[in-house]
C-alpha cells in the first residue's frame, strides 16, 4: 500500500498502515476541536493570571484581581457584623413598650427571635412552643411568674431551680410522699381540684368527695395557689381553674403530682445569652402567646 492512498469509500487517505487486510485512514483532527483546544488554553493562562491558581510553598499565587472566597467570606462577614451591629443597637437603646409600638423593630424580633428560640427553647417547650409533659406551653398565657416583658427577660437571665444565684425558686411538695396527706385526702383533693378547671373526664368523682377535697385544699393548698386557686406569680404557683396543666389534667397525673411534687427545671441564660438576644427571645415568646399560636 503507498502512503497517500485515497480510500475510494470515504474518500480520505491512508495512512499507509494495514493491518489483515484493513487500511488506516489518514483523519486530521477537526478545526472545531483545535478550536476549542486553544481556547482553554487561553482561558487558563488568562484565569491562572487574573486569578488565585498556583500553590507556592506556604502560600499561593495572588493573581491581578486578588479575589478569592476567603476575602469574600471575610468581607460577608464583615457586612454582617457591621448590619447586626446597627439593629442591635437600636434594640439596646429602646425599651420593651418603644419595640412593640415600632413594626420595623418587630420585624427584627421576629426573624431574630425565631432563630433564638430554635436554637435555645424548642428543645424544651417544642418548635411550636407548645410545650409538652412538664414543660409550659409558652402560646396559652398561663405564665407562672407573670406575662409582661420586663418578667420573662427577668426568667430567661435566672431560670427557675437553676444553679444561677438569683434563680427563682418553685416547688410543689411531695403531700402524700412525705405523709402530709393520706390516700383518700389525696383522692379528694384531687377531685376538688379538677372540679375547679371544669374536668369531668375521666370517672366522675362523688359531690362528697369534692367537698371533703375543698377542706383539704383550704388547709394545705390555699398557701401558694390562693384561697381562689388561681395560683401566686410570686411563688411561681401555677393557676389551677384555667385549661392548662403543665404535666397533664388527667386524674393519675394531678395524683401523681400531689403525692411526689413537682419540682420543674429551667435553665439560665445569663451566660450563653447577652443582655439583647434575651431581650428579643422575650418579646418573640410572648408574641407569640399574644397572636395565640
Amino acid at each position: 500500500m503507498e502512503i497517500g492512498e485515497r480510500d475510494p469509500v470515504t474518500g480520505h487517505l491512508t495512512t499507509g498502515h494495514e493491518w489483515n487486510g484493513i487500511k488506516e485512514l489518514y483523519t486530521p483532527v477537526p478545526h472545531v476541536v483545535i478550536f476549542f483546544l486553544v481556547t482553554t488554553v487561553l482561558f487558563a493562562v488568562v484565569y491562572w493570571v487574573l486569578m488565585p491558581a498556583w500553590p507556592l510553598g506556604t502560600t499561593y499565587t495572588k493573581g491581578l484581581l486578588r479575589i478569592d472566597q476567603k476575602t469574600s467570606v471575610e468581607r460577608q462577614i464583615e457586612e454582617a457584623a457591621a448590619e447586626r451591629s446597627a439593629w442591635t443597637r437600636k434594640i439596646d437603646e429602646m425599651d420593651f413598650a418603644a419595640i412593640q409600638s415600632d413594626p420595623a423593630a418587630m420585624t427584627i424580633v421576629q426573624e431574630s427571635g425565631r432563630t433564638l428560640f430554635g436554637d435555645n427553647c424548642a428543645a424544651c417547650h417544642g418548635t411550636t412552643a407548645q410545650g409538652g409533659p412538664g414543660f409550659p406551653n409558652l402560646t396559652a398565657k398561663a405564665w407562672l411568674w407573670g406575662g409582661d416583658p420586663e418578667t420573662i427577660a427577668e426568667t430567661l437571665r435566672v431560670g427557675i431551680n437553676s444553679a444561677n444565684e438569683e434563680t427563682r425558686v418553685s416547688q410543689m411538695l411531695a403531700f402524700g410522699r412525705d405523709g402530709t396527706l393520706d390516700r383518700k385526702q389525696i383522692t379528694d383533693v384531687v377531685a376538688y381540684v379538677r372540679s375547679l378547671g371544669g374536668l369531668s373526664g375521666g370517672v366522675q368523682a362523688p359531690p362528697e368527695s369534692t367537698a371533703a377535697g375543698r377542706e383539704v385544699f383550704a388547709a394545705n393548698c390555699v398557701a401558694c395557689h390562693g384561697d381562689d386557686a388561681k395560683g401566686n406569680r410570686d411563688l411561681g404557683a401555677p393557676d389551677l381553674t384555667d385549661a392548662t396543666w403543665i404535666y397533664g389534667d388527667d386524674v393519675q397525673s394531678i395524683q401523681t403530682t400531689i403525692y411526689a411534687g413537682r419540682q420543674g427545671h429551667m435553665p439560665h441564660w445569663e451566660q450563653r445569652l447577652s443582655a439583647t438576644e434575651r431581650k428579643i427571645l422575650a418579646l418573640y415568646v410572648l408574641s407569640l402567646s399574644e397572636a395565640g399560636k
